[in-house]
């Protein structure tokens, strides 16, 4: 059992038939478990949950729209899983919680993207790494990993140690083994499950989220994970699984979380 729940229609078309691209990839790599999870900020609904300029001129999409692709696939049988990738905003929990509890997710995913108006992982941004303090932006973003998970409104953490995308890792391993501490503990005392995901190979780090010594935590604390992809295109669905279930199995898992309506079971995976 296989699943992949992270993945993006955004540079196709909110429409059944590039939906089927996504279904049918996974379907030929053996994937049970697949869900579309849309970036939240391309929604006009979310307006009130998180706007910059970025994110403003990337703002097109109605949810009408994409519940309806949904609708569509399921009347033709096809398992597809409907998801939303929420960008976690501090002081926005209320207004997070009334737009998940309008629509039947099957899960929600929360993702921390930005430190105030710097876009960590975007490169157009890239060139502010070289200008800030890297020890100050890894403590600002897992101390909001930390209420993401406190939060209770996400089934998962998108790609964990995100921050670590353009290969500015603090060197000092006391300091990061501290910041991982505060979010496990967090996970742990939550709903929230861990992706591994495969998206960090396509990157710069070149390297899984979260790593491994990080995901050694999760599964000490008894944090369950999903496996996710995180493909933009359809070729990606599933890219580098044969790395993610190594890592897993290495590490200890032995089961993956799933979802369905919001329920979840746990699963034993190949």
């Amino acid at each position: 059992m296989l699943t992949d729940y992270h993945n993006h229609l955004e540079k196709g078309t909110l429409t059944l038939n590039y939906l089927e691209k996504f279904t049918d990839e996974a379907r030929l790599k053996n994937i049970e478990h697949f869900g579309i999870s849309e970036h939240a900020y391309h929604f006009y609904q979310t307006s009130n949950i998180i706007s910059n300029p970025w994110i403003e001129a990337r703002r097109y999409y109605d949810m009408d729209d994409y519940v309806k692709v949904f609708y569509q696939a399921w009347r033709k049988n096809i398992d597809v899983k409907m998801s939303i990738e929420m960008d976690y905003t501090p002081g926005k929990h209320d207004e997070m919680k009334r737009f998940i509890n309008q629509y039947e997710f099957d899960y929600v995913i929360g993702s921390v993207h930005w430190i105030d108006d710097f876009g960590i992982d975007l490169e157009v941004y890239k060139a502010e790494w070289g200008k800030r303090n890297v020890y100050q932006i890894y403590n600002d973003y897992f101390d909001q990993i930390v209420t993401l998970a406190q939060s209770n409104l996400f089934d998962i953490v998108g790609h964990l140690d995100l921050v670590k995308i353009f290969n500015y890792v603090p060197e000092d391993e006391d300091f990061l083994f501290e910041q991982y501490e505060k979010i496990t503990s967090a996970l742990a005392n939550s709903k929230t499950c861990v992706e591994i995901s495969t998206a960090g190979l396509r990157k710069p780090i070149k390297e899984i989220y979260p790593s491994r010594k990080l995901l050694e935590m999760c599964f000490s604390k008894s944090i369950p994970i999903v496996l996710s992809s995180d493909a933009h295109i359809p070729s990606d669905v599933g890219y580098g699984y044969d790395k993610a279930i190594k890592l897993a199995k290495d590490v200890g898992y032995t089961h993956l979380m799933t979802f369905s309506k919001g329920k979840r079971t746990l699963v034993q995976f190949v």
